[in-house]
């Protein structure tokens, strides 16, 4: 009987002063009666008179959404938010529009929007934790991926291939010694010519052997495969995780 009697104070108060802005709280009045035509036909009366006043606009918003409106809803709450983005009642009418679409990423920044105006508020708190686990599922631990450190070490030891067998090394040729090698025979002279010399030996040089070890290389390329398999391991993991 009371809610009644001051819609009643404040109908008379408008009808007697169209540009008041008393519409404003007859408007909710009649949205918290459960009025809603009624909440909508007051604020669009006052709002063309009053066109900036928010709290109306807001009204008019959530009045809009009770009646299944929710495209004009969404225009008129963030028609507010562009002027007063901190308005906590359009952020939440907003985030709720967004979460009746299926729209979940931006219905979760607007709650969460909502949610750091109103830090004690445990619906508003239990719907962003709902939503965040829809939107942002949680990062794969090592649990989730059934091995632990331990074992993707033992995997990746048990899957690594074997060191390659060292190559053999070209042992280096000895170097010649004195009167190793037997020296050319000289020809023999002839007459009126000199004695030719004998010809020094010819030593043989030892040959270094340039030729780089492959080991280092192939061990290499062996561990690199072996990565390669056990992230492939891990990622057949995640996947038979999320199936």
């Amino acid at each position: 009987m009371a809610d009644n009697q001051r819609i009643e104070d404040l109908r008379r108060r408008v009808q007697k002063d169209p540009a008041s802005i008393a519409f404003a709280q007859l408007a909710e009045e009649y949205r918290r009666a459960g009025q809603f035509q009624e909440a909508v036909d007051v604020c669009r009366a006052g709002l063309e008179i009053h066109p900036g006043y928010l709290s109306a606009r807001v009204t008019l918003g959530r009045a809009l959404i009770e009646l299944d409106q929710r495209d004009e809803a969404r225009s008129e709450l963030e028609l507010v938010l562009k002027s007063a983005p901190e308005n906590l009642a359009a952020l939440r009418g907003l985030a709720e529009i967004l979460h009746s679409r299926g729209e979940l990423a931006e219905a979760l920044a607007r709650y969460r929007q909502a949610l750091a105006l109103a830090r004690n508020d445990p619906d508003l708190e239990q719907t962003v934790n709902d939503l965040a686990k829809l939107v942002e599922p949680p990062a794969p631990t090592e649990s989730s991926l059934g091995l632990s450190f331990e074992q993707m070490q033992d995997e990746l030891l048990r899957n690594a291939p074997p060191p390659p067998r060292p190559q053999p090394q070209r042992p280096p040729a000895p170097a010649a010694t004195a009167g190793s090698e037997r020296t050319r025979p000289t020809t023999p002279a002839t007459a009126g010519s000199e004695r030719t010399r004998p010809t020094t030996p010819v030593q043989a040089a030892a040959v270094p052997d340039v030729c780089p070890s492959p080991e280092p290389h192939a061990q290499a390329l062996a561990t690199i495969a072996a990565l390669e398999r056990f992230l492939d391991a891990i990622h057949v993991v995640r996947a038979q995780r999320r199936a």
